[in-house]
C-alpha cells in the first residue's frame, strides 16, 4: 500500500501539471501578447534556474540574467531583421563573464534556451496555434511513452553515464508515439506522409534535449534545476524535451517553410 507522502507527491505532481498544461493551453489558443508573454517569461525563469544550477552563491546576479534575458527577448519581438538574433548572444557573453566557472557550459545552455524562446515565439506568430500544439503534443507524447515502456519493459540502457534511467525500449517506444501523433496530424492538416518522419526527429531533440539537461544537473550536482513546480522541479526540468524539439522544428521551418504539403 502506497503511504500517504508518495500520494501526496503524486497528487502535488498531477495539480501542477494539470495547471501548467491549462496556462499554456489557454496561452497558445489566444496567441498574441499573451503567449508572447508567457515564453519571455518561461524563458528568464530557465535562464535564472540555469544560472542559479552553476553560481547558486550569487543568486542576485542569477536575477539579472533571467532580467536581462526577459529585455533582450521582449526586444525581438516584431522585429523582422535575422540580423538582430545577435542579440541573443547579449545575455550569455554577460554571464561567462560573470560565472567565474563553468563558462561554456552557460554560455551554450543560454543561448539554447533563449534562441528556444524566441522559436517558440515565432512559431506561434507564423504558423499558428495547431503546428504548436503539434509540436507540443510530439513531445508530451514522447516522454509518456518512454516512461512507461522504459518501467514496463526495461532492457539495456540508451545512455548510462549521462542518463542512467533511459532506456532503449523508452527511447523507441517515444519514436514510435511520435509517429503516430504524425500520423494522425498529417491527415488533419492535409499534409504529406514526410510529417511522420519530422515527428520521429522531433522526438529525438526532445530526448536530446533531456538529455543535455540530465548531463548538466549531474556535472552540478543536483537533482532538479529549481523547486519552483511542486512535484516536478522546475521550469527547465519540465521544458528541457520542448527547448530540443524547439530548436530542431525551428530549423526545419526556416528549411522547408512549414507549414506545408511538401512534407
Amino acid at each position: 500500500m502506497a503511504s500517504s507522502g508518495s500520494w501526496t507527491d503524486l497528487s502535488a505532481r498531477a495539480i501542477s501539471g494539470v495547471a501548467i498544461a491549462i496556462v499554456g493551453l489557454v496561452a497558445v489558443l489566444a496567441g498574441g501578447v499573451w503567449f508572447q508573454m508567457l515564453a519571455v517569461f518561461a524563458t528568464a525563469v530557465m535562464i535564472w534556474e540555469l544560472w542559479m544550477m552553476i553560481r547558486p552563491d550569487l543568486p542576485e546576479r542569477g536575477m539579472m540574467m533571467a532580467a536581462l534575458s526577459a529585455s533582450v527577448l521582449s526586444g525581438l519581438l516584431g522585429q523582422d531583421s535575422v540580423a538582430l538574433i545577435a542579440m541573443l548572444f547579449i545575455t550569455p557573453v554577460i554571464g561567462t563573464l560573470w560565472a567565474w566557472r563553468e563558462k561554456a557550459a552557460f554560455f551554450l545552455f543560454a543561448m539554447l534556451i533563449q534562441l528556444a524562446g524566441w522559436g517558440l515565439i515565432l512559431l506561434r506568430a507564423e504558423y499558428g496555434a495547431l503546428w504548436l500544439i503539434w509540436l507540443i503534443v510530439v513531445v508530451v507524447a514522447t516522454d509518456v511513452a518512454g516512461y512507461f515502456a522504459g518501467r514496463m519493459i526495461g532492457g539495456p540502457k540508451f545512455w548510462p553515464r549521462v542518463s542512467p534511467k533511459k532506456t532503449w525500449a523508452g527511447t523507441v517506444a517515444g519514436w514510435i508515439a511520435a509517429a503516430i501523433i504524425g500520423l494522425v496530424f498529417a491527415q488533419i492538416v492535409g499534409a504529406g506522409g514526410g510529417l511522420v518522419l519530422v515527428s520521429v526527429v522531433l522526438s529525438f531533440a526532445s530526448q536530446l534535449g533531456d538529455i543535455a539537461e540530465s548531463a548538466l544537473k549531474r556535472r552540478m550536482g543536483v537533482k532538479d534545476s529549481s523547486a519552483l513546480i511542486p512535484g516536478h522541479g522546475g521550469l527547465f526540468d519540465r521544458f528541457d524535451g520542448l527547448l530540443g524539439a524547439t530548436l530542431a522544428v525551428l530549423v526545419i521551418a526556416l528549411a522547408l517553410h512549414l507549414p506545408g504539403a511538401e512534407f
